[in-house]
């Protein structure tokens, strides 16, 4: 199918999917189709995928304020409101995964990267924690809750040039002398 021809058949399906009562006349008929459609163009689909989330999206949207509006009758069961608001949310909860879905094809989604597993080798570095560059903005990893130092990084030996050698330092241990 070429991408004319699907936009037509896709357009024709949001189109036929608005609820239009027998009593609706062909001047308002009009003018609900005319909203389809722009509410539609509004959406922009790129491709075929975005129109047929379009065409999901606008008639999800219309079945929603439709059962908003049959909740809102007057003389309503209490069960007969209770029932509308239920389609009422669900519907709208599926035209915002419909949103999402949209921005996650179109690469808006948010990105998020956690990494697991760091090794130091000697002699290297790491930071752990976030880290924020620019003017006037310094990182204080050690002032973070969950910064976590590095325990088994070992340091360079610092030496005195004037120191010849070195003397031996005792090493405690458990044993009682």
């Amino acid at each position: 199918m070429r991408g004319a021809d699907h936009n037509s058949l896709v357009t024709n399906q949001a189109i036929n999917a608005q609820w239009v009562g027998s009593h609706c006349e062909d001047a308002d008929r009009q003018k609900l189709f005319e909203a389809t459609l722009e509410a539609m163009a509004g959406i922009g689909p790129q491709d075929e995928i975005e129109g047929m989330l379009a065409a999901q999206m606008v008639a999800c949207h219309s079945a929603a304020m439709d059962c908003f509006r049959r909740a809102m009758l007057p003389n309503q069961t209490f069960e007969g409101r209770q029932q509308n608001l239920n389609f009422a949310n669900k519907l709208s909860r599926t035209y915002a995964l419909h949103m999402e879905a949209l921005d996650k094809h179109r690469g808006k989604g948010q990105q998020k990267v956690t990494v697991e597993h760091v090794h130091v080798h000697q002699g290297g570095q790491a930071i752990v924690g976030a880290v924020q560059t620019g003017v006037g903005v310094s990182a204080k990893l050690e002032n973070q809750p969950d910064a976590k130092a590095i325990t088994n990084a070992r340091e360079p030996e610092v030496r005195s040039p004037f120191e010849a050698e070195r003397e031996a330092v005792p090493v405690s241990s458990d044993e009682e002398w």
